[in-house]
C-alpha cells in the first residue's frame, strides 16, 4: 500500500488527511469496494461471519484487503473504530 494511499506525505512524513470524516463508506472506498449506502448494504446482507472467524480471515476478502484491514487493527491505525464497526456488523 502506498503512503499516498494513507495520506502521508512521502518526504515529509505528516498526516495530510483528516480521518475525523471517515466512515464505514469510506473505509469501502479505501477498500475498493462500491460505497454508496445502497452497496455497503447490499454487501452486509451477502456477507455474514461466523463467531469464530476472525474479520480478517473471512473468505470475501482480496488479499489486499485482508492485509489493509489486518494492518488496522494491529497498529491501532485511524481506521480502527471503523474496521471495528465493519466487522460487528458483518456478525449481526
Amino acid at each position: 500500500m502506498g503512503l499516498g494511499i494513507l495520506g502521508i506525505h512521502p518526504v515529509r512524513k505528516t498526516r495530510m488527511l483528516d480521518f475525523s470524516h471517515y466512515s464505514i463508506n469510506t473505509l469501502f472506498q479505501q477498500l475498493g469496494l462500491p460505497a454508496a449506502d445502497h452497496d455497503v448494504d447490499n454487501f452486509f446482507s451477502r456477507h455474514k461471519l461466523d463467531p469464530g472467524t476472525r474479520l480478517v480471515d473471512a473468505d470475501f476478502w482480496t488479499e489486499a484487503q485482508a492485509a489493509f484491514l489486518n494492518e488496522a487493527l494491529e497498529e491501532d491505525a485511524d481506521w480502527t473504530e471503523i474496521v471495528d464497526q465493519l466487522d460487528a456488523r458483518l456478525r449481526h
